[in-house]
């Protein structure tokens, strides 16, 4: 689907540090996802949603999701699922896995994750029911909302003051920033992003959570430099510290600080989390439902999670079926609910009925199914890909 999303000048400001930019002339650029801006107040979007029919006339929609992605679930999982019954998810979703053996991580991992959620949006129009209520909830009507700050600048203490006072004025009373500089930016890149962490709690008083990301693109001696250096700050938590894989370096760093961690958003299943868990190296995991398995996979994480007394907060591009399963859990299970400003604005810019805090509060709307009911009416174009 192509559609076209108002902006107030550039949608994205400033862009996060990546794990690649230990190069310098990657470290250089300002490539963004997501779209393209095509004048000053206007964002080409460009998604692609999976849709599963049903001989009953009852279908599934989930998404956005990648072009490759979509091409995997067209090409290798389709012939697995037509003929077969929609509401046996756990037997698909193993039969699924089973079948791609080389499909355990990556992009054949989110194709079987974006077939599961569809299965569940279908299973809840079906029941005529939201999904909450199948997974046994709501534990609450709402869940308070963190402001996921990705995309804005972070480079000018001015307008990073300015903009955390007008999320914390609409609500939000926890707020996550994104660093912008890694190991290879030097003693100048560190001290960047200190004063990121300075200027947001100076502006943002001494009760309202900072959380920090540094998506993956640390090392160990770095991020206890950076802990040290911030630790007076009281950062909620320090999130995706180093690459995924890592997990001996994620416990070095958990015996040598005193901020809490968090990270996994890109490991996959069950069995990926349980390295984790088993290894004590996480405070909090953040599975992202869309990546590590689908709903039916992040159920279980949670579960198993719970064993050991850890929080579990989904990664939030994924707001329509995160909010379902947040709102099912208990609430010292899942204090939080992510809101990717910016993302959730171009992930759920098709939607009827998109997901939006208010107050800092997020619920669920009463839609069958997950909400993905999608909204005609910002559908410039449409192709169906794979007929």
């Amino acid at each position: 689907m192509r559609g076209t999303m108002e902006t107030d000048g550039p949608f994205w400001e400033e862009r996060l540090v990546r794990p690649v930019d230990i190069y310098a002339d990657y470290r250089a650029r300002d490539d963004f996802e997501g779209g393209e801006q095509i004048d000053a107040s206007h964002f080409r979007i460009e998604s692609c949603f999976i849709k599963i029919d049903t001989d009953e006339g009852v279908s599934g929609i989930a998404g956005p999701v990648p072009d490759g992605v979509a091409s995997i679930v067209a090409g290798r999982l389709r012939p697995l699922l037509l003929g077969r019954d929609p509401i046996a998810h756990e037997m698909l979703w193993d039969q699924m896995h089973r079948f791609m053996v080389h499909g355990r991580q990556g992009d054949a991992m989110l194709a079987i994750s974006a077939v599961d959620c569809a299965l569940w949006d279908l299973k809840g129009r079906w029941l005529k029911v939201p999904v909450l209520r199948l997974l046994g909830g709501p534990t609450r009507l709402s869940i308070p909302a963190y402001a996921s700050m990705l995309g804005f600048n972070v480079l000018d203490p001015a307008r990073v003051r300015d903009r955390a006072q007008q999320y914390q004025a609409m609500g939000y009373r926890s707020q996550k920033w994104f660093f912008r500089h890694g190991p290879m930016s030097g003693p100048a890149g560190m001290k960047h992003n200190v004063e990121l962490v300075r200027t947001l709690r100076s502006a943002l008083g001494e009760d309202d959570d900072i959380m920090l990301d540094c998506w993956q693109s640390m090392d160990v001696p770095y991020v206890i430099e950076l802990a040290s250096r911030i630790a007076e700050f009281r950062p909620k938590w320090l999130e995706e510290c180093v690459m995924p894989d890592r997990i001996d370096s994620h416990r070095r760093i958990k015996d040598k600080i005193s901020i809490p961690l968090s990270g996994a958003e890109h490991e996959y299943t069950r069995w990926g989390f349980r390295r984790f868990i088993d290894a004590g190296a996480l405070d909090i995991l953040q599975p992202d439902i869309y990546w590590c398995g689908g709903l039916s996979e992040t159920l279980k994480i949670a579960a198993l999670a719970s064993a050991h007394d850890l929080i579990v907060i989904p990664h939030g591009h994924s707001t329509p079926v995160g909010i379902h399963f947040s709102l099912a859990q208990s609430p010292i299970l899942t204090p939080y609910q992510e809101y990717l400003v910016k993302w959730n604005a171009i992930n759920q810019h098709f939607l009827a009925h998109p997901v939006v805090p208010v107050g800092g509060e997020i619920s669920a709307n009463d839609e069958p199914g997950l909400g993905m009911t999608l909204d005609p009416a910002k559908i410039e174009a449409e192709t169906e890909m794979f007929p």
